[in-house]
């Protein structure tokens, strides 16, 4: 395995650690760090698949005491079963939207301008979020009920959309809908967990003679580089929601966003992927 691809492999698993648990669109960073560095195509769609995998495992593993103790209590306790409720309400939209237009979603939207578009909307919307008075009834994920885990389903439908961000759409959806800040924060690290499972095995499935043992290196440095990175932006990110809005978040998001919008127009950068 040249040393190329370990780097590309590098690269993009810092890319997915860093990004797919902060509202600024881990799989739109990947479409466009990908296409920058030429790793396209159905072997990256399998990369992607190793990596995000990574990340995901990093959140379960930082919330494993939570995991076996709603496992563990799921028979007798209401919290638990209220939770773990709350859990596939709110996953179920997206779950069926995905299947339905992942397809149509990858051919038409899965490009840098695309996205660069989604970042800046998606940035835009968090600064009107912030701004609103933002009134808290829901201070623990424990406390919310079925309704606010069907609106924030809801809008997670809209990550769907590459360049969105699927912690973006939860997040922003949860402090609209009365959650507070580190509760729809939570609320988006468990809800990642059964969404990126879901959409690993599905894409695992669509992409499996994608899957080479000659890609192992390239695949386990990907997935040990983004569990990594993934477990620092998770805690790193618990701490900044104490004392801090997302319009930092929301700023970043239309700076790139913009940035590559005017690279694509003027044509400073070839995006080889870039729409007709």
């Amino acid at each position: 395995m040249d040393s190329w691809s370990l780097l590309q492999a590098l690269l993009l698993g810092v890319v997915e650690g860093l990004t797919e648990f902060i509202p600024v669109s881990s799989t739109g960073h990947q479409i466009i760090v990908a296409d920058l560095i030429g790793f396209t195509g159905e072997r990256a769609a399998a990369f992607n698949i190793i990596i995000q995998l990574g990340a995901i495992l990093a959140v379960m593993w930082e919330y494993r005491a939570r995991i076996v103790g709603v496992v563990r209590d799921l028979p007798r306790s209401a919290q638990a079963q209220r939770f773990t409720v709350n859990l596939l309400l709110a996953f179920i939209p997206a779950a069926v939207l995905g299947v339905l237009f992942s397809d149509l979603i990858t051919q038409r939207l899965f490009n840098p301008p695309s996205v660069a578009m989604a970042l800046v909307v998606g940035g835009l919307v968090i600064l009107w979020v912030e701004r609103r008075e933002h009134r808290s009834g829901i201070d623990a994920v424990d406390l919310m009920d079925w309704r606010h885990a069907l609106k924030i389903g809801c809008a997670q439908c809209l990550a769907l959309i590459p360049g969105t961000s699927r912690s973006g759409a939860t997040i922003i959806g949860g402090l609209l809908f009365g959650l507070s800040r580190r509760a729809a924060t939570e609320f988006s690290f468990f809800l990642a967990m059964p969404t990126m499972v879901g959409a690993a095995v599905y894409s695992a499935y669509r992409y499996r003679d994608q899957f080479l043992a000659s890609d192992l290196p390239v695949f386990t440095v990907g997935f040990v580089t983004s569990f990594v990175c993934a477990m620092i932006a998770v805690r790193a990110l618990l701490r900044f929601v104490a004392g801090h809005s997302y319009a930092v978040f929301a700023w970043y998001r239309i700076a790139f966003g913009l940035l590559v919008l005017v690279t694509w127009r003027f044509a400073l950068v070839d995006w080889s992927q870039a729409p007709p």
